[in-house]
């Protein structure tokens, strides 16, 4: 099993994709897991839910659970399942359930 850590992502996060701006917190979380860079992930509350769909795919990750995608919707772009989160994820990582993280294709996920 690879070890993972949840923490307060330091500072200000923003997210954006096809030129708007998807959401913005200080109340991101940053997780790290083995050798992997850190994904940070955004309250659901700090995002404009109305730029995402949901996927009809999902997956399941061992050590957190099932996953849920989203499409990101822009004016000019949809960004197939660009965005997952966990609604109810394994107890080791229950800090992100409700939270939104973001693939890197397409999407800049950014410190202020």
């Amino acid at each position: 099993m690879t070890d993972m850590t949840i923490r307060k992502a330091k500072g200000t996060w923003v997210v954006r994709a096809g030129g708007a701006v998807l959401g913005e917190s200080s109340d991101a979380l940053e997780l790290t897991e083995g050798d992997l860079p850190p994904v940070i992930y955004f309250p659901r509350t700090d995002v404009g839910m109305a730029f995402l769909d949901a996927s009809d795919k999902t997956s399941y990750v061992p050590n957190k659970g099932d996953k849920q995608f989203f499409s990101i919707v822009t004016k000019s772009t949809t960004l197939e399942d660009a965005a997952w989160s966990y609604d109810d994820p394994k107890p080791a990582v229950a800090d992100i359930a409700g939270y939104l993280a973001f693939y890197s294709d397409g999407v800049a996920v950014e410190k202020l």
